[in-house]
């Protein structure tokens, strides 16, 4: 690993920047909001102004989202099924509604946390600052 590379590393925690992005704040000041509205990225922090408009989350946060919600309510469902039998259309009522919030809750933390990990690395147009 060559100094600059490390120096580069250091910089810009991943961790921390992760951490920012999941409470949808600037991943390098912490202060501002990273989101205008439900999944807009803003295009600067309001607080540091930190360009946030080189982002390419595209798809990556719908498919997080999809990911952890399945993986968490699949065995929850079949758990539910097996040991209580409700009728079919209760549990996908039920499970229709945790499915939503759940997904609704994750998808604008999936991505601050994708922005936050494409601005650590450097990656798109966010190499160009310092």
């Amino acid at each position: 690993m060559t100094d600059q590379t490390a120096m580069m590393e250091d910089d810009r925690p991943v961790g921390q920047a992760l951490r920012r992005g999941w409470r949808c704040r600037c991943p390098n000041c912490g202060k501002g909001a990273m989101l205008q509205g439900y999944l807009t990225v803003r295009r600067s922090c309001p607080s540091c102004q930190e360009e946030l408009s080189h982002h390419r989350a595209d798809d990556g946060p719908a498919y997080l989202t999809i990911l952890i919600v399945g993986h968490l309510l699949a065995p929850l469902i079949l758990w539910a099924f097996v040991a209580y039998r409700p009728e079919p259309l209760v549990l996908a009522s039920i499970f229709s509604v945790g499915t939503v919030a759940l997904s609704l809750f994750l998808l604008p933390r999936m991505k601050g946390m994708v922005v936050a990990m494409q601005w650590s690395r450097r990656m798109h147009g966010f190499a160009n600052r310092d």
